[in-house]
């Protein structure tokens, strides 16, 4: 260090000494200046000053609590910024659910006027609909006329038919053939129907008719059973029949017999009518033919006309060499129009005649020859 900086630092810390001795002598002189009385009029001043500086030292207390309070104020106006915060934050949430809720009720309103748009639809279908259904109601009223009126030109056409009354040979041909083809005793009111005559005529021709063959000895018995007529075989004759069903089981089936044969695989169960109807011929000999053989069997009546229905056996599979009915090929050879059955039948079911001609009866062994 040089003696420049250290006469430099000793007059630094010599100037508060110099100060305080100037100080001093300033309050020696003043002391000296100033008189006896004026000690009081110090002591005064000095007290005025005293209570100054405390009404100052009031003042800044005073004043240190109103910052106090303004600080207090401004915390206050704070909380409440940050209550003013909060409560427009919820506003804001409540303004997004209320703006969420018209969302809602918007889209409610869109699936509402989509409903009512596929409502609309509908009923411009429903319409369509009803229209269609009422063009078909016409063509069906129009079908219906149409049929009336065919339906009173057949009524007219049957009734000029049947008009004429047959004459005495004709009539009793008539009764025969009905005779034949029945499955169960006829009654004298369906004959008569059929015919269109009266029933004191039928059953008089019928009674001439069996007493004629009795008369000549015939092997046919016009017999009346149960409630209706029907041709039979004489008791006497039987043994012949027996002997003629038995040989004949020994021999080939004839073509009638497996056309008969067929009809019942195809059809069964079926009544001994139906088969005829198929044929077109009275079958009666050829189903004892084939039961008598074991081709075919009873198998209950037909809920309908309780005619006797017949089914094959397990011995008619043995003889044409098939496990089941399943493997029956789809058409038979020996069965011509065997696709137009169905359709037979629903016009044997309509046919009042054949209506009338299958009442049930109790069955005994009837009249038939082998077509």
């Amino acid at each position: 260090m040089t003696a420049a900086d250290t006469d430099l630092d000793e007059a630094v810390a010599a100037e508060p000494e110099r100060a305080d001795e100037a100080e001093l002598a300033d309050e020696t002189s003043l002391a000296e200046e100033t008189g006896p009385g004026e000690e009081p009029d110090r002591a005064a001043s000095e007290a005025d000053v005293a209570v100054g500086q405390a009404d100052i030292a009031e003042g800044q207390a005073d004043l240190a609590e109103s910052q106090v309070d303004i600080a207090e104020s401004q915390a206050g106006i704070a909380v409440g910024q940050a209550g003013i915060a909060v409560g427009q934050t919820g506003i804001a949430e409540e303004q997004v659910a209320v703006a969420g809720g018209q969302a809602d009720i918007a889209g409610e309103q869109t699936s509402i006027a989509g409903e009512q748009a596929d409502a609309a639809g509908n009923e411009a279908n429903t319409v369509g609909e009803q229209t269609v259904i009422a063009g078909e109601r016409a063509d069906i009223a129009d079908a219906e006329g149409d049929l009336a009126d065919n339906e009173g030109e057949l009524a007219e056409g049957e009734e000029a038919e049947v008009s004429e009354r047959l004459d005495e040979p004709e009539f009793r041909a008539a009764l025969e053939a009905m005779l034949l083809i029945v499955d169960a005793p006829a009654t004298v009111e369906q004959l008569a129907t059929a015919l269109d005559d009266t029933e004191p005529r039928v059953e008089q021709a019928l009674r001439e008719m069996s007493a004629e063959l009795s008369a000549r000895g015939s092997g046919i018995d016009l017999r009346y059973v149960g409630d209706g007529w029907r041709f039979y075989t004489r008791t006497e004759y039987a043994p012949y029949v027996e002997r003629m069903l038995l040989d004949g089981s020994r021999s080939k089936l004839t073509r009638a017999a497996l056309e008969t044969l067929a009809v019942i695989a195809y059809r069964q169960p079926v009544t001994r009518a139906r088969v005829s109807a198929v044929r077109g011929v009275n079958v009666d000999g050829v189903i004892r033919t084939l039961v008598a053989r074991g081709l075919i069997a009873e198998s209950g009546t037909d809920p309908e006309t309780n005619g006797t229905q017949y089914v094959t056996t397990e011995l008619f599979l043995e003889r044409i060499g098939l496990a089941s009915l399943a493997d029956l090929p789809p058409l038979a050879p020996l069965l011509p129009g065997v696709d137009l059955i169905d359709e037979i039948n629903e016009s044997l079911d309509t046919d009042p005649r054949y209506t009338r001609l299958k009442k049930p009866a109790e069955s005994e062994i009837d009249l038939g020859t082998e077509d």
